[in-house]
């Protein structure tokens, strides 16, 4: 029987944490997971899975471009057809350890994974460092004279777990590589390793069904690579675990002493879909969805994944090739990486209508992750709600569009029970969507409906914490039969009104310190704020730019409000015409009705709720 790389169950899951002592992921560590005891060493995989290296490798398993094996400068920029999701080209100072907002340390005893591996992973940057001249090396080091014990390394994960394929879409995931520069002498017991577990992992749904993509792996130094998938069930199973489905040893020359490009593409747009192994651009393993059951394959796949880089020390995959660390096993072997990186491909739904548009919701986890977070158009940052249902989250997007589409990007602890509604006003909501029972978190629907306003009304979740989105994202046309270009709508016919104040010139009458300035109530973050000082009277105007007809005038208070505040324009900044008047005014979110003119439009407050200034998270002017 034939042998092939393999990597052995994970036994330790990142799960969520909750209060005291959580990272910037929300998450820490809080033991094990329950696994059978290993069984055999990563036997071959199936012929099935090594014919289907060619099988169905058409026109869509070729690759997206042939990446230079060579060391790159920078990340390489997208390939044709897809954008750049995400990356990291480790471009900190010498000797410094990695960004915690972005990385996590994997830290432990090696047998705590289920692999076998020997080594201790440290977040010391003896093992774990950015080198300054744009490498992440992992190294592992021995002291002492058995060449069973005393070896530490490193092992680090990304905090996003957001990375995956859209339906009808392709995700590809992708790394410049140096393996450890030594040979099977003194590089056996050596397991450098690039791979990415699926996203429910850290929810509690267990390995491998949640799935597992090895993207590389190499050991005891024989200058090769083995690409795996793992899922179904612990042992046996329809992915032949605990081998996994896989390439088999694969040739990589001079994967030792220079920089190789490994990539993995997720194709969600064919039929079957497909994962493709890429070493240097070359298309050299496809595995097809109909290998293995379709409920198999979409639990293991069909939804996001985090990505991992190690540097293991023996285990039952370098023992299954005769490995394992000898007296002349080498301390200092380095798994040096050049760049990571994320690119995403389709389907091509036109210009998402959310994106940094004002977004509020019912609750915030923490002020880490505010409901901005999620039309950001950033995966790797999300919003989190309080943990209990129902919660919402709510874009207003300035004016009413016919909607044709959503697509919701879950974190790990998505909403397993939710609907989609529009309104025009705020207050009165219409059902267009429901999703009843799918935990999966990367979903997509065509939408038909209208409105100005788009809410996600969660009231189920997949795990015991909050309801956690990485990015709305809408598409449709302005009511009106107006056009949007880069994220901004204009004009459209039969004057409806659109949002005129976002990112033009704001001034006011002071601000409390340099966090908190005018054109922050202008900019479309609802995480960003304007606060003036603590007294009366205080003033925030914006300059549209041209004289318009103002119909609406949109607050979003802090908790410092004013109670007593006029709304008024001016066209020259000087003579003031008030629109609007309260004396009893309620802070939280208020849409104001106004009928007026003019080039500025100022919110001019005399009485405030607190003995704080004036707080606005946002100042929106809707005219024509």
């Amino acid at each position: 029987m034939s042998i092939t790389g393999k990597r052995f169950q994970r036994v330790r899951s990142r799960m969520r944490g909750a209060g005291a002592g959580r990272g910037p992921g929300g998450r820490v560590a809080v033991g094990l997971l329950a696994v059978a005891a290993l069984a055999a060493v990563a036997l071959g995989g199936s012929p099935t899975a090594s014919a289907s290296a060619s099988a169905g490798a058409g026109a869509a398993a070729r690759p997206a471009a042939a990446q230079a094996a060579a060391q790159p400068a920078d990340v390489p920029a997208a390939p044709a057809g897809f954008s750049t999701t995400w990356s990291d080209d480790f471009s900190g100072a010498a000797n410094t350890g990695l960004n915690t907002d972005t990385w996590r340390y994997d830290a432990g005893a090696g047998w705590t994974f289920g692999t076998g591996e020997i080594e201790t992973m440290t977040n010391s940057t003896a093992n774990v460092y950015q080198d300054g001249s744009g490498h992440l090396v992992l190294k592992a080091l021995h002291t002492g004279t058995d060449p069973n014990a005393n070896w530490t390394s490193g092992r680090v994960e990304t905090q996003a777990d957001g990375f995956g394929a859209k339906p009808g879409g392709v995700v590809r995931m992708q790394a410049s590589i140096q393996q450890p520069n030594l040979n099977t002498t003194n590089g056996a017991g050596y397991w450098p390793a690039f791979w990415m577990l699926g996203a429910p992992l850290r929810v509690g749904v267990t390995w491998p069904g949640s799935g597992e993509v090895d993207i590389m792996e190499d050991i005891n130094a024989r200058s090769s690579v083995f690409g795996t998938l793992h899922c179904g069930v612990g042992s046996g199973g329809p992915c032949n675990e605990t081998s996994g489905i896989g390439s088999g040893e694969r040739a990589c020359s001079g994967c030792q002493t220079g920089y190789h490009t490994y990539a993995v593409e997720i194709d969600r747009s064919v039929q079957p879909e497909q994962i493709r192994y890429y070493l240097d651009g070359a298309n050299y393993f496809t595995l097809n969805s109909s290998q293995v059951d379709a409920i198999t394959w979409a639990n293991a796949v069909d939804h996001s994944f985090y990505i991992i880089f190690d540097l293991a020390i023996g285990g039952g995959f370098p023992a299954a090739f005769g490995g394992g660390p000898t007296a002349a096993t080498a301390s200092g072997g380095q798994l040096n990486v050049d760049y990571v990186a994320v690119y995403n491909k389709g389907p091509a739904l036109g210009t998402n209508i959310a994106q940094g548009k004002p977004t509020t919701a019912s609750s915030s986890e923490s002020a880490t992750f505010p409901p901005s977070n999620a039309t950001d158009g950033n995966v790797t940052t999300r919003w989190s709600s309080g943990f209990s249902d129902p919660q919402w989250l709510q874009v207003d997007l300035g004016q009413p569009y016919n909607l044709s589409h959503a697509t919701l990007t879950w974190e790990a602890a998505a909403a397993s029970a939710y609907q989609l509604q529009t309104s025009n006003d705020g207050t009165n909501w219409t059902t267009v969507y429901s999703n009843s029972n799918n935990p999966q978190d990367i979903q997509d629907t065509a939408l038909s409906g209208s409105g100005r306003y788009v809410r996600v009304y969660a009231t189920g979740r997949v795990s015991q914490y909050g309801d956690s989105l990485y990015e709305l994202a809408l598409y449709g046309t302005p009511v009106s039969g107006g056009t949007t270009t880069g994220g901004t709508t204009t004009g459209g016919t039969g004057g409806t009104p659109v949002l005129l104040s976002q990112g033009r010139t704001a001034t006011a009458s002071s601000s409390e310190n340099g966090s908190f300035t005018a054109p922050m109530a202008v900019d479309g973050n609802t995480g960003t704020r304007w606060s003036s000082g603590f007294s009366d009277p205080q003033w925030l105007q914006v300059d549209l730019g041209a004289s318009h007809t103002i119909s609406q005038v949109g607050l979003t208070w802090e908790t410092a409000y004013g109670t007593a505040f006029q709304i008024q324009t001016s066209n020259d900044a000087t003579n003031w015409t008030t629109v609007y008047s309260t004396t009893t005014g309620t802070g939280g979110n208020q849409t104001l009705n106004v009928s007026g003119t003019g080039r500025y439009v100022r919110f001019y407050g005399t009485h405030r709720s607190t003995q704080y200034g004036y707080s606005l998270w946002e100042f929106q002017v809707y005219g024509t």
